[in-house]
C-alpha cells in the first residue's frame, strides 16, 4: 500500500489493474458530506448529471456511483471506461455539513481500492487547512487517452453548494418549475428531510435492480457540551434491532459490532470517543437494505445514544444528539430538540433515543423519538408493537462494554427482557 502525498501525480495503471476502482473517504471530528464532479475540458459542470452526492447517487452513464465502503464513511464506485469522452476530469470532494471548517477536522482519508484491497491512501487533518468549509480532495484525469490520479488537497471557501458554484453547476431554486418547463438535465437538489416533533415519519422507498443503492447508512451526531471539558463528550451509538421472530439483538461498538452480510444485517463501524469544540462526533451503522427479505419479515429499528456515568456527570441533551439516514437520494434527519424535555438538564439521564426504523422489503418508516430513561437508569431502548406501530420504553437490559461488562449480571437481576 502506497501513502500518497499532497500533489502528488501517477498513472491509474500503477494503482490498479484496468479502469475500474473505488475509493474509501473517512473524516473524523466534523460531520462531512462527499461528493465527485465530472468536469469538461474547461473545467466546468456542464451536466449536471455528473455530480454525485447523496442526492444523486449514479451517473447517466453509469461510471461513477455513490457505494457504501466497509470500515469508511463514504465512497465511490469509478467504471471509468464507461465515462464520455466529454468528461476530462473528475474531482472529489468534501464538504462541512452544518457550521465549522476544516481546520476542526481531527483526521481524515481519501484511499483506492482494487477489488477490496486498499493500494493507495491519502491522509488529511485540520492541520492543512484554516477557515475553508470545503476541500477538493484528488481527481482522475485524463492525459494521451489514459487516465492519471493525482491528490489535490486544496482548502475552499463555502461549502457544497458554493462548490456547485464554482464548477459551474446549476443549484436548483426552491420550488419546482411546471413539468413542460423543466430542463432536460435535472438540477443539483441539496435539500434534506428534517422530522424535529414526536409523531412524524417519513417513508423511504428501498429500490430494486442492479442500479439500487447498497447499503443504508445511519449516523449519530453530537456536539461538544460547551463547558470546556475535554472528557465528558463521549457518546455511543447503541442500536436495538426487533426481529420478525419477537426477539431483540443489540449492537454497539466496539464490543457487540453486528455484521452487514449476515444476521442481524446491521454493522456498527467504530466507536468515537470525543466531539471537538462545538462540532458534532459522528458514530456510523450500516444497515443491508435487504434486511427485512434476509430476516424473513419486517424488522425495527431503534437508534439511540449513551453516555456512561464514567464519561463525566453531563446532560446528554446538552450536546444536541440527533440522526441522520441516507439511502441513494434519500436523505433524512431526525432532529428532536431534547433541550425542551423534562430531562433536559438532568446529568443523570443516561439514554436518549433518536430515532426508529420500521423496515420492510419495499419501504423504510422513519420517526424521531424524545424517549430518554428514567434518571439514575441503565436501561436500553426495548421496542413493543401497537399493531403495525412500534412502542419505545427504555425498559431493556443494561449493557455495558470492556472491563464494566462484569456489572451486567447485577443490574439485570430481575428483568424479564433479554437480548439473543
Amino acid at each position: 500500500m502506497e501513502n500518497l502525498a499532497r500533489g502528488q501525480r501517477l498513472p491509474l495503471s500503477n494503482i490498479v489493474a484496468g479502469n475500474s476502482v473505488r475509493v474509501g473517504l473517512q473524516g473524523q471530528g466534523l460531520a462531512l458530506d462527499f461528493a465527485c464532479f465530472g468536469l469538461d475540458a474547461q473545467g466546468k459542470l456542464s451536466d449536471d448529471r455528473y455530480m454525485i452526492f447523496f442526492n444523486q447517487a449514479t451517473s447517466p452513464c453509469g461510471g461513477i456511483s455513490l457505494t457504501g465502503v466497509t470500515g469508511d464513511l463514504q465512497g465511490f464506485q469509478f467504471e471509468l471506461e464507461k465515462i464520455p469522452q466529454t468528461i476530462d476530469r473528475i474531482v472529489i470532494t468534501t464538504s462541512i455539513d452544518g457550521s465549522g471548517t476544516m481546520s476542526q477536522l481531527q483526521s481524515g482519508y481519501l484511499r483506492l481500492l482494487d477489488q477490496d484491497i486498499e493500494k493507495a491512501r491519502f491522509a488529511f487533518s485540520g492541520t492543512d487547512f484554516s477557515a475553508e468549509k470545503a476541500v477538493m480532495l484528488a481527481e482522475f484525469y485524463r492525459r494521451d487517452g489514459l487516465w492519471r490520479f493525482m491528490t489535490i488537497g486544496q482548502g475552499f471557501n463555502g461549502g457544497l453548494d458554493a462548490l456547485v458554484t464554482h464548477f459551474g453547476g446549476s443549484l436548483a431554486e426552491p420550488a419546482p418549475a411546471p413539468a413542460s418547463e423543466q430542463a432536460e438535465v435535472k438540477k443539483v437538489s441539496l435539500s434534506k428531510v428534517s422530522l424535529t416533533k414526536v409523531g412524524q415519519t417519513h417513508k423511504v422507498s428501498l429500490e430494486k435492480g442492479a442500479g439500487a443503492p447498497r447499503k443504508l447508512v445511519v449516523k449519530a451526531t453530537w456536539l461538544d457540551n460547551g463547558d470546556g471539558e475535554d472528557d465528558n463528550d463521549d457518546l455511543d451509538l447503541r442500536v436495538g434491532l426487533l426481529l420478525p421472530d419477537g426477539k431483540m439483538k443489540f449492537i454497539t461498538a466496539p464490543d457487540a459490532p453486528g455484521s452487514f452480510m449476515s444476521t442481524p444485517y446491521a454493522l456498527h463501524l467504530g466507536d468515537t470517543v470525543s466531539a471537538s469544540a462545538k462540532e458534532p462526533a459522528t458514530e456510523v451503522v450500516e444497515v443491508n437494505p435487504d434486511i427485512a427479505k434476509l430476516s424473513g419479515g419486517q424488522v425495527v429499528m431503534v437508534f439511540s445514544v449513551y453516555s456512561a456515568l464514567s464519561n463525566g456527570a453531563v446532560s446528554v441533551a446538552s450536546m444536541r444528539p440527533k440522526m441522520v439516514m441516507q439511502y441513494g437520494e434519500q436523505i433524512v434527519e431526525c432532529d428532536f430538540d431534547f433541550r425542551t424535555s423534562k430531562y433536559a438538564d438532568d446529568d443523570t439521564v443516561y439514554t436518549y433515543v433518536i430515532g426508529t426504523a420500521v423496515i420492510n422489503e419495499d419501504s423504510i418508516t422513519l420517526a424521531p423519538s424524545g424517549k430518554t430513561s428514567e434518571p439514575g437508569s441503565e436501561n436500553t431502548p426495548w421496542i413493543l408493537m401497537n399493531g403495525n406501530e412500534p412502542r419505545i420504553e427504555v425498559m431493556g437490559p443494561a449493557v455495558f462494554k470492556g472491563k464494566e461488562k462484569s456489572k451486567e449480571a447485577q443490574f439485570n437481576k430481575g428483568n424479564p427482557y433479554k437480548y439473543v
